[in-house]
């Protein structure tokens, strides 16, 4: 396991299913991730989602982004599946932490896209990595998975980690005018894996 450790494990009843909640700690970075797991987990094409941190969508529900959404729709489907695995990341706002995510809604707000706001802020366009979710997924037997994600990055990066991607489970987005220039940014920008049209008639100036 290197530098996570596993602290602890509960039952969690959740509206789409039982889940077993465990608790990891990442003593390189001082963090703690979660992982949410349905059923016999250990082998091959399991399904996963690796979900990173987003407090202002995940808990306050906001139309920035779609990443509440990305969190409910993974938990639903891993039920509906009865087996697989939820990890959260706690790397906020693509690793940049809450208080620079806050100043890039500011940045956005008078006009900069998601990737120029950070870049204004001094970080990278995304800071995430998955190295913690890889060995979670190690610990738990899963030798290679089928992926809720959109974002082709990700993969590239757990298969270099050691953790083969069989499928990639696309995550279609609810697109409104809150969060059409976002998805757009995504798509044209960060590469990820949207259908553009489905962009078409929302705001995106």
């Amino acid at each position: 396991m290197g530098a996570i450790q596993h602290i602890t494990q509960a039952r969690l009843p959740t509206l789409f299913g039982e889940f077993q909640i465990h608790l990891f700690h990442d003593e390189e970075e001082d963090k703690d991730h979660v992982a949410l797991v349905i059923g016999d987990v250990r082998g091959e094409a399991v399904m996963v989602r690796i979900h990173s941190e987003c407090f202002t969508g995940d808990v306050l529900g906001s139309l920035r982004c779609d990443c509440r959404e990305q969190l409910l729709t993974s938990l639903e489907r891993i039920a509906q599946e009865g087996r697989g695995v939820l990890v959260y990341l706690r790397q906020e706002g693509r690793g940049i932490g809450l208080a620079d995510k806050l100043r890039a809604y500011n940045l956005q707000d008078q006009g900069y896209d998601t990737v120029e706001a950070n870049l204004l802020l001094g970080h990278q366009a995304d800071e995430r990595h998955y190295d913690a979710a890889a060995a979670i997924l190690k610990f738990f037997g899963v030798r290679s998975v089928r992926l809720l994600t959109n974002n082709p990055d990700k993969i590239q990066a757990l298969e270099a980690l050691g953790v083969p991607v069989v499928e990639r489970v696309p995550l279609t987005p609810t697109v409104h005018p809150e969060n059409a220039r976002y998805l757009r940014t995504k798509a044209m920008r960060l590469h990820h894996l949207l259908d553009l049209s489905d962009l078409n008639g929302s705001e995106m100036a």
